[in-house]
């Protein structure tokens, strides 16, 4: 059984890919594996790492801003999609999959779409509410549609090909035990807040965060808190919070990070998340049904984000805020609405439970070998 994986751009699209691969080759050892993914993305290196072969082409996306800046970076892009459509026939005329699955990334269309024109079967696996433009312009000529939430279903025209799977997460997130986490970070009784904001769009809701942390010096509402800031919010994070008088006495609960590499453990001890709208991250917070609120990232395009959190704040697992609405003091007031409402926070939870999926992977296996000739085995 030979399978090939499109994917690339982001750990997003990147890491159910490999999910689904190592499910694959577990289950059928046998099974021939191969990546195709964008020259210089991050796929070059977590592919490899995870032990898979990857192909790359040089591709890049399209600039969607009607400037005219953008002009010549779009010509470039249509030079090298031209010749990655011409590569994507090749790759698949010589790796000869039985069964080709794009994740999302630049090199997902090309690639989806010589398989579709060589009567392979095709599937796509989709993490955000809003498909993204691979998706939509594919969906109809695929084989398997996979989607993560069902809502995606109203952007997309044919019906008859969609499936809910969820998306993979780490399987170390979903086995965790709580009171062990807590016991190994060295938790007290006290509710714990987990806060981390990604990289883009980082430097302004660590602002915010600021100004949460000194209203959290200050008040009464008792908590534990660990935050993450990225590498650069590192640099001068610590000395905004110094000069707005926040102390390792006055906040004896708070604790600030550059990343939280233990994130499985921590996430397991949280009982309250503050984070962005990734499909990832909210696809964590479903299968651990932790209550949340989220500011999407405005940074991102279709506002994807929001379309993802509000799947979330629809059923009552999650406070939504738009970033222009937010300030580190409505945060914080929220933070501390949730935090001092144990009740709340098991109807949230119960509210997220209902909605997720923990078997995404072996769902997606069941597509993939559904979809093989019957032969390949």
């Amino acid at each position: 059984m030979r399978v090939l994986f499109a994917c690339g751009g982001t750990g997003g699209h990147i890491n159910p890919a490999i999910a689904s691969a190592k499910t694959l080759k577990e289950r059928r050892p046998e099974a021939e594996i191969l990546f195709a993914g964008a020259e210089g993305g991050m796929e070059t290196r977590l592919v490899p790492d995870a032990g898979f072969p990857i192909k790359t082409v040089p591709v890049e996306g399209f600039h969607r801003a009607l400037k005219l800046s953008s002009v010549s970076g779009n010509l470039r892009a249509f030079r090298k999609l031209i010749y990655a459509l011409r590569w994507a026939d090749e790759l698949v005329r010589e790796f000869a999959p039985d069964v080709v699955m794009g994740t999302g990334g630049y090199a997902c269309y090309p690639i989806l779409r010589a398989a579709s024109k060589a009567k392979i079967p095709t599937l796509i696996h989709e993490s955000n509410a809003y498909p993204g433009l691979a998706t939509r312009m594919l969906s109809k000529r695929l084989s398997r549609v996979m989607v993560n939430f069902p809502e995606s279903e109203r952007y997309l025209k044919r019906k008859d090909n969609i499936t809910v799977v969820g998306t993979p997460i780490r399987e170390d997130m979903i086995f965790q035990d709580r009171a062990v986490a807590r016991r190994e970070l060295g938790l007290g009784e006290l509710p714990l807040l987990v806060s981390f904001w990604g990289s883009q769009g980082a430097r302004e809701m660590n602002k915010m965060m600021a100004e949460f942390v000194a209203m959290e010096s200050k008040g009464e509402c008792r908590f534990q808190h660990i935050h993450a800031c990225g590498k650069y919010g590192y640099r001068w994070m610590p000395q905004m919070l110094e000069g707005m008088g926040v102390t390792g006495e006055n906040t004896p609960n708070f604790e600030l990070r550059e990343y939280i590499y233990d994130m499985a453990r921590v996430m397991a001890a949280a009982d309250l998340v503050m984070c962005r709208g990734g499909a990832s991250t909210l696809s964590e917070l479903m299968a651990l049904a932790k209550p949340a609120i989220i500011v999407p990232s405005p940074n991102v395009a279709d506002n994807h984000q929001e379309k993802n959190a509000r799947v979330l704040g629809d059923v009552g697992g999650a406070v939504v805020i738009t970033e222009r609405e937010c300030s580190g003091k409505r945060l914080y007031e929220e933070a501390c609405s949730l935090l001092n409402d144990a009740e709340k926070r098991a109807a949230m939870s119960s509210a997220l439970g209902k909605i997720a999926v923990l078997d995404a992977t072996d769902r997606i296996y069941q597509e993939i070998t559904s979809l093989a000739k019957p032969n390949v085995f």
